[in-house]
């Protein structure tokens, strides 16, 4: 069975917790992404970041993005998966979380990001179907 390993993007780039907000939108802007996850100065994960926080939580509420910190934007504990979990698990998590993109992690090391793209191209279209289905309602 295909497990997350397999199907991640590996080597994820992190947004320190203490980075502003403009500092992450560019980096996402250089890596042509719509999230980064969040990481603390002890590099473990804090959270995820996307382009849409940043327009609701920080341009849509007024605040100032050279101000305000990623780190502050993260909520609670990041749904994660592990490296070694197969895909019905990915699929689980994706759909009960509703969520578009799983950091990786192996132990408490992030290795990768799985985004919903691709879990498309990675699995057979019934089970992409039954994600897409689950993320659209």
């Amino acid at each position: 069975m295909t497990t997350a390993r397999e199907i991640m993007t590996p080597d994820a780039t992190c947004v320190g917790a203490q980075e502003t907000v403009v500092e992450a939108a560019k980096k996402m802007a250089s890596l042509g992404v719509g999230a980064l996850p969040i990481c603390g100065d002890d590099n473990k994960l804090k959270g995820m970041l996307t382009d849409r926080d940043i327009v609701v939580k920080v341009l849509g509420a007024g605040k100032d993005p050279a101000e305000t910190k990623a780190g502050d934007l993260a909520q609670g504990e990041a749904v994660t998966i592990g490296a070694d979990d197969e895909a019905e698990e990915i699929l689980r998590t994706m759909t009960e979380h509703k969520v578009r993109r799983l950091p990786v992690i192996d132990g408490h090391t992030l290795v990768g990001i799985v985004a919903q793209a691709d879990v498309a191209r990675s699995l057979p279209d019934p089970q992409v179907g039954e994600l897409l289905e689950a993320m659209s309602s």
